[in-house]
């Protein structure tokens, strides 16, 4: 309701610098902070493409650049007319991520030679008890999930080894003497560095419906006999995965169903045995 249309004819070169500022320039500037940040080059593009937009924290910075008299009016409708057009674009750009990916590494030897450059998160440590590397369970992603998985296998003396993209959370893990390596676990570099070759089970703590078929895919070319473990957010995708046996599949909302109805009927047995005593 507050964008003009007028703008896009009278000033449609202003409308392009807007737009180019928007999804070039603040998407150039994200992928190469996290680039120096020593990301792989998907994590950089997938960064750069969720952040070539804009959204209404613009509208609300507009309205007070011309409430102040710090921007005249046509101000507000490049602001809204580039927020419009980004927002428009960016599922574009997101399916071009992987595209773009590819054609970059192909082309590029700065770019391989980048991808592949040496990351001391990326790798096991050569001092790594040999009980992790054999027989272990391989849990990708720790967030509330792949934590409490961890703690419990902590708990029972079970080795494990993470795999988890944010590599200052691998830092901090290696800091407490947790076996973790950093990077993209559909990557067979990756789980190749978690010994997913001798592993006894793969546990896909993350809830990434468009990953995991590569990953399991991956993990099962590494290792045919290794067991899959995974989680679902989506009861669609829950049935595909179990229909396609690629594991055990564990869907969230079920499973808290199970656990609220058992507890209910414990209860209600509980006071029934209780009920048949005194009497």
């Amino acid at each position: 309701m507050l964008f003009d249309p007028t703008i896009l004819i009278n000033e449609p070169m202003h409308v392009l610098a807007v737009v180019a500022i928007i999804i070039v320039g603040k998407s150039m500037a994200a992928m190469l902070l996290v680039l120096m940040l020593r990301y792989p080059l998907n994590t950089a593009l997938t960064v750069a493409a969720s952040l070539g937009q804009i959204g209404e924290f613009s509208f609300i910075l507009a309205g007070l650049g011309l409430s102040l008299g710090l921007m005249p009016a046509e101000g507000m409708s490049l602001v809204l007319a580039g927020a419009l057009i980004s927002i428009a674009f960016n599922p574009i750009a997101f399916a071009a991520v992987v595209p773009i990916r590819n054609w970059i590494l192909k082309y590029s030897a700065v770019a391989r030679k980048y991808e592949n450059r040496d990351d001391p998160f990326a790798e096991l440590p050569m001092s790594t008890e040999r009980k992790f590397l054999q027989g272990q369970v391989v849990i990708v992603g720790y967030g509330h999930v792949g934590q409490r998985i961890a703690n419990a296998l902590s708990e029972k003396d079970i080795p494990y080894i993470i795999a988890e993209q944010n590599r200052e959370l691998v830092q901090d893990l290696r800091k407490q003497g947790k076996n973790a390596v950093s990077g993209d676990a559909t990557e067979p570099s990756v789980l190749i560095q978690a010994h997913i070759t001798d592993a006894a089970m793969l546990v896909v703590a993350t809830s990434d419906p468009l990953n995991v078929r590569q990953m399991i895919d991956t993990a099962r070319t590494l290792n045919p006999e290794i067991e899959i473990v995974l989680r679902t957010r989506s009861e669609d995708e829950t049935k595909l995965l179990r229909k396609d046996k690629i594991g055990t599949v564990f869907f969230g909302e079920e499973e808290l169903a199970k656990s609220m109805t058992h507890y209910i009927l414990d209860r209600f047995n509980a006071k029934s045995e209780s009920t048949h005593r005194k009497n």
